[in-house]
């Protein structure tokens, strides 16, 4: 067993953290807010109908949206909560619970790997601190071999970004592209947000 993530450990302290997290994305889908600035992200990264991973799925607002695009959607989570609520807005996409630091999809029934990978939504945030090189291992080993990893979170939520690129570093990944934001500002000193186009080194 790994160290419980940091997710899991808020729901178990608020039971209704879950539900409370479901419902504020929906609530925004019906105001008509934009939810698909990251997916777009990914969209232009992916060649079309591309195998792509969604690494800390939650209730499915990327992959659902990659799904309706035409790609092969596999979504992960560590929280059958939000895997339930996926299934239910997103059936278009293939939903699986399971921790990222023990993520081994082909004893799943899943063999191939994916063509993009991605991590939004500050998932790397809430993992267990021990399990950070892991998970970024696991999500390398179910790369395809010219595929890209496109991981985005913010500042000062206990994970640095030269911390998170060494690690990145020691699974295997090398950065193509260092982003800002979701909408393609360059990454900078002074940045409070990252996002991180990787490939395989």
């Amino acid at each position: 067993m790994v160290e419980q993530s940091l997710w899991m450990r808020k729901v178990a302290a608020d039971p209704g953290h879950s539900h409370w997290y479901i419902e504020r994305f929906r609530s925004m889908a019906r105001a008509g807010d934009d939810l698909a600035g990251e997916a777009r992200l990914v969209d232009a990264v992916a060649p079309r109908h591309a195998r792509i991973l969604d690494a800390g799925c939650g209730p499915g607002r990327l992959g659902g949206y990659l799904a309706a695009a035409g790609h092969d959607v596999v979504g992960v989570d560590v929280d059958p909560v939000l895997i339930e609520a996926a299934e239910q807005d997103h059936p278009q996409g293939h939903w699986l619970v399971g921790d990222l630091a023990e993520l081994d999809l082909p004893t799943r029934g899943i063999p191939e790997p994916f063509a993009v990978i991605v991590s939004a939504g500050n998932v790397m945030t809430f993992l267990a601190p021990s399990t950070r090189v892991q998970v970024l291992s696991r999500l390398r080993a179910h790369l395809a071999a010219d595929g890209r990893a496109v991981i985005g979170f913010g500042a000062n939520r206990g994970y640095g970004f030269d911390e998170f690129l060494d690690h990145a570093a020691e699974a295997g990944f090398t950065p193509d592209l260092l982003l800002s934001t979701w909408d393609l500002r360059p990454f900078t000193a002074d940045s409070d947000f990252l996002v991180a186009i990787l490939r395989a080194s």
